[in-house]
């Protein structure tokens, strides 16, 4: 009975739903930000596929789609917001075992190009009619509760050998999901991680030392990595230098996004301008990986500081959201989201601005994508579920005594 309240959306049984919901919590201020966030990025993506539209309301078929997308991702918001947060305890066996399933099937030899057809060389994708399932990205929710429901069952992790067990089941999806090969969506499980594990009770100095451990074993992995992994991080130190030799080889993609940015300048170009410049000066991926450098372009470093500061609105609240939360496994949850799309943030704006190899990560929100936008907003569906419950003690009624047996209070 226990998990049927759950799903009704109260974690107290005997008491209703409404006695259980707050209205006034920070959950609104990431679904707010979330909202912003995604009619930028409706706009960014037609200005990035569409060079000349014929009318104002002319949106481009990436553009088109990505707004199914979002009212897609709104209703899953509204599906993941209505049971109580608790559920996810439940499902978050089940959850982890069918993404590591669905990122393993990606794997399998033979497997017919109809199902799993490679993009730009990496197995990420099934394919289904309507849309293509990138399973690394609901495996990020997956991740979130699975940890969340580890650390929670167990004593605060503050020894150095308590890091090892989450150490070991992080690699299982980073694993898979680096052998596909994608890099990027495998680099943002660590920093999850991390916050995580801060959450639940991790000693920072143990935290620090294993940044360290990892930096000075660094060099172990360079033989593992792809000829077009290397490239791309010997590409950056070459960019650093100052080298413009590979300007139109390797580095393209980043020269082309820089000069994209600088000639939005402060306050950014006109819109058929900036049309014309996506469109002239052939950036790869617009719509996706490179769409700061588009916004950037239409609306200037003002535009660019604007849209980074929503996302630290975003981060901000979700924070915000752990930290007002009693429960420990919401309080992870919030934290392990927080630390997803804070680092997926990250990682793409310095792809844009020449800081961070180009590796194939999207903007949360931003970037065209249905498997990316309905994560994005499932995950805001969790933060909104936990910022609005209040934690109520379970309704207990009093037991009834025949009548002359009642106890009574010890006489002092």
């Amino acid at each position: 009975m226990y998990i049927v309240d759950l799903i009704k959306g109260s974690s107290a049984p005997g008491r209703s739903v409404l006695s259980t919901i707050r209205l006034a919590h920070a959950g609104w201020i990431v679904l707010l930000t979330a909202l912003a966030l995604s009619l930028v990025g409706v706009y960014a993506i037609d200005l990035a596929t569409n060079p000349s539209p014929s009318q104002s309301l002319d949106l481009s078929a990436q553009a088109w789609k990505q707004v199914v997308f979002l009212i897609l991702g709104l209703l899953g918001f509204v599906v993941v917001a209505l049971p109580h947060y608790k559920l996810g305890m439940y499902i978050a066996w089940p959850a982890a075992i069918l993404s590591v399933g669905l990122l393993v099937f990606l794997l399998i030899p033979g497997v017919p190009t109809f199902l799993v057809e490679p993009v730009n060389g990496a197995r990420a994708w099934i394919k289904f009619p309507l849309l293509n399932l990138q399973p690394s990205e609901p495996a990020k929710i997956a991740y979130v509760l699975f940890m969340a429901l580890y650390l929670r069952r167990r004593e605060p992790p503050e020894t150095l050998l308590a890091l090892i067990p989450p150490g070991l089941l992080t690699l299982i999806p980073v694993g898979l999901i680096t052998v596909q090969p994608d890099l990027g969506t495998a680099s943002l499980f660590v920093p999850s991680l991390f916050g995580m594990l801060v959450t639940a009770g991790a000693r920072l100095r143990y935290l620090a030392l294993v940044v360290v451990m990892a930096a000075l074993a660094a060099p172990i992995a360079w033989p593992f990595l792809l000829p077009h992994q290397k490239a791309r991080f010997e590409a950056l130190v070459q960019q650093v230098q100052g080298d413009r030799s590979r300007e139109h080889d390797i580095n393209f993609q980043s020269f082309t996004a820089q000069r994209l940015i600088a000639a939005g300048g402060i306050t950014g170009q006109p819109e058929d301008r900036t049309r014309a410049l996506v469109y002239f000066n052939r950036l790869p991926e617009p719509h996706n990986d490179m769409v700061f450098a588009v916004v950037s372009t239409r609306f200037g470093i003002v535009g660019a500081i604007g849209l980074t500061t929503l996302f630290v609105v975003y981060f901000a609240g979700s924070l915000l959201v752990a930290a007002t939360c009693k429960d420990r496994f919401g309080r992870i949850a919030a934290v392990g989201i927080a630390g997803f799309i804070a680092a997926q943030v990250v990682i793409n704006i310095g792809m844009n601005i020449g800081l961070l190899p180009i590796i194939g990560i999207t903007l949360p929100f931003i970037s065209y994508g249905g498997s990316s936008m309905l994560t994005c907003w499932a995950m805001t569906g969790i933060l909104f579920n936990i910022a609005m419950r209040r934690e109520l003690t379970p309704y207990n009624p009093a037991p009834r005594y025949p009548l002359g047996q009642e106890p009574h209070a010890p006489r002092r």
